[in-house]
């Protein structure tokens, strides 16, 4: 992460006095989510909540990158947009938003889709990356690119009920001495067009994409302060209906 910026000023200190008493981050580690910078690609379902909560924990740098505008069907589970926001971009709405949450946090709005063309130079300029598109040709773009920047890739995808979240630092090496595994790894190839329906074809439980996104921005807190276990080589499933977590874990082929 990055090792620059301003001191940590009484004002911050008295707004993350709940981290600051916590042994895993305490001043240092809040020191370190100041000076992150953080790009979250998609600010709808799931990226809402991980703009808001890496907002309100004090991540210094935080960019969106999505080319969409906010429509009235979207407020059912993008939380971070409003009734007022229809029609603007959604880089907009959600950059407002956490302004109004944090006024310490720098934002950075790429009104654009994520391409082959701009991916690697947008990307580079980040300490981790966030995926909460909702469509495969963006997921493994944003890994293959993560990949090769060396950059840690959190990822979450939800439908219907049902959700899942991921860490990829694939660029690593394991207790092992054995690289870590890639986005690849867990899915080879995309699925055939049309198999996947998308949440408009199928739906999704507004509440559902808050529980991964929400998950999503814990382990980004996690990667920056070096606090727990993050989520790499494991795929964490959550089943809504049931109210059932399961962990998967996975690796590279031999």
């Amino acid at each position: 992460m990055s090792s620059d910026g301003d001191k940590l000023s009484s004002d911050e200190i008295s707004r993350y006095a709940r981290h600051i008493v916590l042994a895993e981050i305490g001043g240092p580690g809040q020191q370190k989510l100041k000076n992150s910078k953080v790009l979250v690609i998609g600010a709808g379902g799931l990226g809402a909540p991980v703009l808001q909560y890496l907002a309100a924990a004090g991540v210094g740098t935080i960019g969106i990158i999505d080319d969409d505008t906010v429509s009235l069907s979207n407020l059912q589970r993008q939380v971070i947009h409003r009734t007022a926001d229809i029609g603007l971009a959604k880089t907009e709405s959600a950059i407002a938003a956490i302004q109004e949450i944090n006024p310490h946090v720098k934002t950075v709005s790429h009104d654009e889709r994520l391409t082959a063309d701009n991916a690697e130079h947008i990307i580079a300029g980040y300490d981790i990356l966030i995926d909460g598109s909702d469509n495969f040709d963006t997921r493994y773009l944003a890994a293959d690119t993560a990949e090769r920047a060396k950059v840690p890739l959190v990822t979450g995808a939800v439908g219907r009920f049902d959700g899942s979240v991921t860490v990829l630092t694939p660029y690593e090496t394991g207790p092992d001495g054995e690289l870590l595994p890639g986005y690849r790894d867990l899915f080879p190839e995309p699925p055939p067009a049309g198999m996947v329906p998308t949440c408009v074809e199928a739906g999704v439980v507004g509440a559902l994409t808050g529980v991964i996104g929400t998950l999503m921005a814990m382990e980004v807190i996690k990667l920056i302060t070096g606090s727990g276990e993050p989520l790499i080589g494991r795929l964490l499933l959550y089943d809504g209906l049931s109210a059932r977590f399961d962990t998967i874990r996975y690796k590279r082929p031999h």
